[in-house]
C-alpha cells in the first residue's frame, strides 16, 4: 500500500522540472533507498540543486537523511537528527574528524571522554566508545576514496558525541512521562553542533561536559560524591547485619567487629581510633554508638544512636546502590530548566525536609531550613512540581476535598447533625471569601452528596492547616500550610499528609517570604496568626518554589545524605533508564510540544472540589 501511494504519476514530472540530470539520479538514488528499506519517501525541495555532489559528501547526506547509523547499537537517531544536519551542514557535509591533521589525538580524546561518562553518573556503553576505538586504528589507514567508510565512522563519532552532551545537559529521560510535573524550557538556550565545532576549532574536546553540565550547586556537589561511593563500593566488604533486638551502649553483639569495621571504612568512624576491647569480647561502646549516630543522621534515621532493625537494615544496603541513588540524583538534575538567580524555596519529599534560599544561584548556606511532613506514600502522593508563590492565608479556611465530605464527613452528620457545629465545620455554595453559611436541613444534605454544596472548615485550633497557609497555583492544587498536629515533626518518616506539604516553622517561613515588605513586621506577623478571620497578603515579588524528589542529597554539611525510596519513584525511574532512546526536543520545550496529563489532571476530573489536601 505504502509503496503504490508514494509513487504517484505526479512526482515523476516534479522532479525532471525541478532538478538537474545529476540531482535527478540523486534524488532517484534516495528513492530506491527508501523503497528498499521501507523509509519515509524524502521530501523534494527547492535547494535539493545544491545538494553535495562530492563522494563523501552525499554519503554524509544520505546516511543523515536515513536517520540510521549502523555502526552504533542504538541505530535510530531521529532524536538526534537536527543537530546532525546543523553539524554536516556547517562542514558542508564533510568529514568534521577525519579531515583534520589532528584526527587521531581530537578523536582518541572524544572517545576516552565517552568512555569516562560513568564519572558523570551516565552509562558508557550507551556512546559505543569501545566499538569506536577498536575501529580508529583502520580507519585512520583507511584512503581518501574509501568515502562510505570513513563518512559512516566520522558521523558514528559526532552522533556519539552529541548523544553524551545532550544527555548529559537535558537528561535521558522525559520527566513528565514518570509524572514529574517540572515546567518546559522557554527556549533552547545551548546550541550543541556550535559548541562541537568550536571545541574542534580549538583543538581541545574535554572541557565539553562542564559547558553543556548543569550549573546547579548540588550537581557539582553530588559528582565528587559519586566517584568516592563508587570508589567506596568497589573496596569495602559489604555488611549484612543480622539485629534481633536493638543495641544499646555496653550490650554485646557478635558482628560489632564488622560494624567497626565497616563504619571505619566509610568515615563514621575515625581510622586508628583508640579501642581497648578485643575480638574474644566485642561490646556496643560509645564509639560505635557515635559512629551508629552519624550513619543515622545521613540515612534519614532517628539519630539516636541505638543499633535497632531499621539501623540495621540501612548499614547492610549495598554500596553500589548508594552509587545508583546518587546517579539518579544527578539524572533528575538534568531535568531541570534553567533556574536564575533571587530565592528559592525547595521541598525534598523523601528527605522530608524544607530548605529557603536567599539566592538559589550562589553557594552559600540556607538561611532558613525546616522538617515536613508529605502526603502518605500509598494513598495520597505529594507531586513533583514547580511553581509561583503568590501569596499567604493568615488564619485560613481548609476547604474539605469531596472525597472526605462524601466518605467521612456526611456519614458523622447523619448520625449526629451537631457534629458539624462541634468541628467548626460550614455548609457553603462555593470555596470564596464571600460565600454564605448554608443551614444544614435534608436539602443540603442531599446536594452535599451531589457536590453542589461544599464543607470548610473556620478558622481556629482545629482546623488542620493551622495559623498561615502559603499557596502557589499549581495543577495539583497543594500548598504549604501549619499544623496543629507537631509532635509529627519528630518522627524520622513523615508521610502522613493528603498531599499538602505541612510545615514546622511556618512563622519563620512567613517572614522570610514578606521581608521586604516593610509593613509586615514579626508582630504583624504573630497579630495576623493569632486574629479570628482569614487575611490574604499578596507578595510584591512571587518566589519561584520547588518540590523535588531525590533519595541522594547533599547536605549544607558538605556530607551526602541517603533516604527511602518512599514513593517508589527511584525503581521507577531505573526501568524507565533501561528502555531510555533519543530524548526528543520536542518534549523540552514550550514552543515545540506540551507535557501529557499527569495524574493530577485525571484525579481532579473525578473530584469536583478538586484535590485540596492536607
Amino acid at each position: 500500500m505504502g509503496l503504490i501511494r508514494v509513487a504517484s504519476a505526479s512526482r515523476p514530472l516534479s522532479i525532471s522540472k525541478a532538478l538537474s540530470s545529476s540531482s535527478k539520479r540523486h534524488y532517484l538514488a534516495r528513492l530506491l533507498l527508501c523503497f528498499s528499506l521501507g523509509w519515509p519517501l524524502p521530501p523534494l525541495h527547492a535547494q535539493e540543486a545544491s545538494l553535495p555532489q562530492t563522494g563523501i559528501g552525499k554519503e554524509i547526506f544520505m546516511l543523515l537523511e536515513s536517520k540510521q547509523h549502523p555502526y552504533l547499537v542504538q541505530t535510530g537517531f531521529a532524536g538526534r537528527a537536527e543537530d546532525m544536519q546543523a553539524l554536516y551542514k556547517a562542514a558542508n557535509y564533510e568529514p568534521v574528524w577525519l579531515n583534520r591533521n589532528d584526527a587521531e589525538v581530537l578523536i582518541t580524546e572524544t572517545l576516552d571522554l565517552l568512555s569516562n561518562a560513568a564519572s558523570e553518573g551516565l552509562n558508557p556503553q550507551h556512546y559505543d566508545a569501545g566499538k569506536l576505538k577498536e575501529m580508529l586504528p583502520a580507519t585512520l589507514q583507511l584512503p581518501p576514496v574509501a568515502v562510505r567508510k570513513r563518512a559512516m565512522f566520522d558521523t558514528a563519532v559526532s552522533l556519539s558525541l552529541l548523544r553524551y552532551l545532550h544527555d548529559l545537559h537535558y537528561g535521558r529521560v522525559s520527566p513528565q512521562d514518570i509524572n514529574f510535573n517540572l515546567k518546559l524550557r522557554e527556549k533552547k538556550l545551548i546550541d550543541l553542533p556550535a559548541l562541537i565545532l568550536s571545541a574542534l576549532d580549538r583543538s581541545r574536546i574535554t572541557p565539553l561536559p562542564a559547558e553543556v553540565e548543569p550549573k546547579l550547586d548540588q550537581y557539582r556537589k553530588l559528582k565528587p560524591a559519586l566517584a568516592h561511593y563508587r570508589e567506596l563500593a568497589a573496596r569495602v566488604v559489604p555488611l549484612k547485619l543480622d539485629v534481633a533486638r536493638s543495641v544499646h551502649i555496653g550490650d554485646k553483639h557478635p558482628q560489632l567487629e564488622e560494624l567497626r569495621r565497616f563504619l571505619v571504612q566509610t568515615g563514621e568512624i575515625q581510622a586508628g581510633a583508640d579501642n581497648t576491647q578485643t575480638p574474644t569480647d566485642p561490646v556496643y561502646d560509645k564509639e560505635l554508638s557515635e559512629g551508629v549516630k552519624r550513619f543515622q543522621a545521613r540515612h534519614g534515621l532517628t539519630a539516636d544512636g541505638v543499633l535497632g532493625r531499621g539501623t540495621a537494615a540501612a548499614l547492610s544496603v549495598p554500596l553500589s546502590e548508594r552509587v545508583t541513588q546518587i546517579e539518579l540524583a544527578l539524572e533528575r538534575l538534568r531535568w531541570l530548566p534553567e533556574i536564575g538567580t533571587g530565592p528559592y524555596i525547595l521541598v525534598n519529599i523523601p528527605a522530608f525536609q524544607m530548605w529557603v534560599y536567599d539566592d538559589i544561584s550562589k553557594s552559600e548556606p540556607s538561611p532558613l531550613s525546616m522538617r515536613v511532613v508529605v502526603g502518605q506514600a500509598m494513598k495520597t502522593q505529594t507531586p513533583v512540581l514547580m511553581a509561583e508563590m503568590k501569596f499567604i492565608d493568615f488564619m485560613p479556611y481548609w476547604n474539605v476535598p469531596y472525597s472526605i465530605t462524601k466518605n467521612e464527613i456526611i456519614p458523622k452528620l447523619i448520625a449526629n447533625p451537631a457534629y458539624l457545629h462541634s468541628e467548626n465545620l460550614e455548609i457553603v455554595t462555593a470555596f470564596s471569601d464571600q460565600a454564605k453559611p448554608v443551614p444544614l436541613n435534608v436539602d443540603s444534605l442531599l446536594m452535599l452528596k451531589q457536590g453542589l454544596l461544599k464543607i470548610r472548615q473556620r478558622p481556629g485550633k482545629k482546623n488542620p492547616l493551622g495559623k498561615v497557609k502559603f499557596m502557589f497555583p499549581n495543577k495539583d492544587d497543594v500548598y504549604l500550610h501549619d499544623t496543629p498536629s507537631k509532635s509529627l515533626f519528630n518522627r524520622s518518616t513523615r508521610d502522613f499528609s493528603h498531599g499538602c506539604v505541612r510545615i514546622e516553622r511556618p512563622q519563620d517561613l512567613a517572614e522570610f517570604a514578606l521581608r521586604n515588605q516593610p509593613e509586615w513586621t514579626k508582630e504583624n506577623i504573630q497579630l495576623a496568626m493569632q486574629a479570628p478571620k482569614m487575611q490574604r497578603v499578596m507578595l510584591k515579588r512571587s518566589i519561584p518554589i520547588l518540590f523535588f524528589y531525590t533519595t541522594s542529597f547533599v547536605e549544607q554539611n558538605g556530607e551526602v545524605a541517603f533516604y527511602r525510596d518512599i514513593y517508589g519513584h527511584d525503581t521507577v525511574l531505573l526501568e524507565t533508564l533501561k528502555n531510555s532512546s533519543d530524548l526528543s526536543d520536542q518534549l523540552l520545550f514550550v514552543s515545540q510540544g506540551t507535557a501529557p496529563p499527569t495524574r493530577s489532571t485525571e484525579r481532579r476530573l473525578s473530584d469536583p472540589s478538586g484535590s485540596v489536601g492536607i
